[in-house]
């Protein structure tokens, strides 16, 4: 009886964890995505890397760990002095 309780769990656990990745952002749903390496300093969204909390936090200009929310499909063409935006942190110069 125990092993049939605990491997329900884990199906449930697994089909909750399925579901979550599976869910749209708010954002994604209203039609934006988190572009990376765009935002000028202290503009950011939010998820400025080490050493910032989260929105307005970014120290330079183009930090490649801060995102703003642009309009789906833009990220990658979106072009900055230091190249395009990117859906995923990116590494920039100091």
């Amino acid at each position: 009886m125990a092993q049939k309780i605990t491997t329900s769990l884990a199906i449930a656990a697994a089909l909750s964890s399925a579901l979550a990745a599976a869910a749209v952002s708010p954002a994604q749903a209203g039609g934006k995505e988190k572009c990376y390496g765009v935002a000028l300093k202290g503009q950011n969204d939010c998820a400025a890397g080490a050493g910032t909390t989260c929105a307005a936090t970014s120290k330079v200009d183009y930090q490649g760990n801060a995102w703003k929310l642009v309009d789906q499909g833009t990220c990658t063409t979106t072009q900055t002095p230091l190249g395009p935006g990117s859906l995923t942190p990116i590494k920039r110069p100091a």
